[in-house]
């Protein structure tokens, strides 16, 4: 990816950062020169992700999370501030759907992992960051959503239901703390070839595939938000493929 923002003073932490949206995102940003956190559950493709991104002579720390547990995210929070000392930037690419998701086969427990998933994660990395944030008189929270938040579309209740969630809970954190210098956005992509496309009951067509998004755009969407001032606030910014 070409760089286009200076990133330099910056620390970017970067939530599902293992693979698809969230590994682009992180990559983007240590190239646009920011330290960079990743977390992830995957401890092997987290460190992964890691050295290339040093190997590369950028600068990041791997610490193997599971961001739906609050304890694991207070600690996530710990190690980035020993080892860069603030977080300007907190990216929330956490995200999973089911095969199993029209509305008469879904379980009550799929259900409920789903809402874990999607927004309590989005919830705990939100209400742990804040304090920091408000200590700094700065801070950028972005939640990359879904276009199914915004449309109806054959994602599953339960998927666009905790991705509207999401919508939910950044906007209601703008309101009750942008006084203190907290900024969010919610960025809505559409088709994107990542991992997740692979949990779909009916494999996507390659054709279809092919005209999607990839995750280097998303990430693109992220740098622009990063980029601008503090005095500038991007409530949601759409994101679809331009062929469907």
């Amino acid at each position: 990816m070409t760089v286009q923002y200076d990133l330099r003073s910056k620390v970017v932490l970067v939530a599902g950062a293992s693979s698809g949206m969230g590994r682009a995102t992180a990559s983007a940003a240590a190239e646009a020169g920011a330290g960079v956190v990743l977390a992830a559950r995957n401890a092997e493709a987290l460190e992964e992700v890691r050295s290339s991104i040093t190997q590369s002579g950028q600068s990041a720390i791997a610490v193997p999370t599971d961001v739906t547990e609050r304890t694991a995210v207070d600690h996530l929070l710990t190690v980035a501030l020993s080892h860069y000392g603030r977080i300007d930037v907190v990216v929330n690419s956490v995200g999973t759907n089911i095969p199993r998701r029209a509305l008469d086969e879904l379980t009550a427990e799929n259900w409920s992992a789903m809402l874990t998933v999607n927004l309590s994660a989005a919830f705990h990395l939100t209400q742990a960051v804040i304090p920091l944030f408000r200590r700094q008189g700065d801070g950028l929270l972005i939640h990359i959503a879904s276009s199914a938040a915004r449309k109806p579309d054959r994602s599953g209740v339960a998927y666009q239901a905790s991705k509207a969630g999401v919508v939910g809970l950044a906007h209601g954190t703008m309101e009750e703390e942008r006084e203190h210098g907290i900024r969010t956005t919610v960025i809505f992509p559409g088709l994107t070839d990542t991992p997740m496309v692979l949990k779909r009951p009916t494999p996507t067509p390659p054709e279809v595939l092919a005209r999607a998004l990839q995750p280097e755009d998303v990430a693109a969407a992220c740098l622009f938000v990063m980029g601008l001032p503090a005095r500038a606030y991007v409530p949601e910014l759409l994101l679809y493929p331009s062929r469907f």
